[in-house]
């Protein structure tokens, strides 16, 4: 490598660093651009079980308690099918149904990682835009910098919306809080004003929208695959020139 080579290519020192980014960095993202989509997935069949309810509910007639037998199933507020697919069974006798006790707790969760994955991957692009600021003065990269902010671009945008899908589970989970699933309390609403399926509805919206928001998230995650490799190919093309210098 010429002395006027030298002064427009990073050291190797640095190279050698970016090249680990690179390399790991892609590795990481590989996993992101996949996890959320199950992730929306499975927030999408969450959705539909309560719309289903919601639908049910809507137009069912109230029952009374049609069995002395503990566990018996209810007929009026056990929506066609949905147990089957859910594992939701209302219960004479019992309160809440424990499959949407778990529902809410792993909504919860999902809640939390991604608020802390959110916070993680914003603090982590703002360190990265100042290092890659710094590349700037090497002419070597100058045609990549673009490929490597518009990286840091999509990750940056890819944490803001993991902390609003944080918000909008944890307010889904406040709707539904609203609601009490004990048959006698549902069977009440039912014969009253029957708040019980539009609390249901609006928690799913919310779902919905979570859930296309972690699939947009791994799209922008997803998009930075070829950048990250064009990247790493020039690094190491570098690397490979600074060794051949030494020989």
């Amino acid at each position: 490598m010429s002395e006027d080579a030298a002064h427009h290519t990073p050291p190797d020192s640095l190279l050698q660093v970016i090249d680990n980014l690179a390399r790991f960095h892609r590795e990481h993202e590989k996993y992101y651009s996949q996890a959320p989509l199950r992730q929306a997935g499975e927030l999408q069949a969450r959705s539909r079980a309560l719309k289903s309810l919601a639908d049910w509910w809507s137009d069912a007639e109230a029952g009374e308690q049609t069995s002395p037998i503990a566990f018996a199933g209810t007929e009026d507020l056990n929506a066609p099918g949905l147990v089957a697919e859910s594992g939701i069974l209302f219960m004479e006798g019992e309160g809440e149904p424990v499959e949407l006790r778990k529902m809410k707790r792993e909504v919860g969760m999902l809640a939390e990682e991604a608020e802390q994955g959110g916070a993680w991957l914003a603090q982590a692009m703002e360190q990265a835009w100042e290092i890659a600021g710094s590349l700037a003065a090497y002419p070597a990269l100058a045609d990549l910098l673009g490929e490597r902010h518009r990286i840091i671009a999509n990750d940056w945008q890819s944490a803001g919306l993991q902390a609003l899908v944080a918000r909008l589970l944890r307010r889904a989970l406040d709707l539904l809080a609203r609601v009490d699933f004990s048959p006698a309390a549902l069977r009440a609403d039912l014969r009253g004003e029957r708040k019980a399926p539009d609390y249901l509805y609006s928690a799913s919206e919310l779902f919905d929208r979570a859930a296309d928001l972690m699939a947009e998230s791994a799209t922008l995650v997803h998009e930075n695959e070829r950048r990250w490799r064009v990247f790493r190919s020039r690094v190491r093309a570098l690397r490979s020139a600074w060794g051949s210098s030494r020989e």
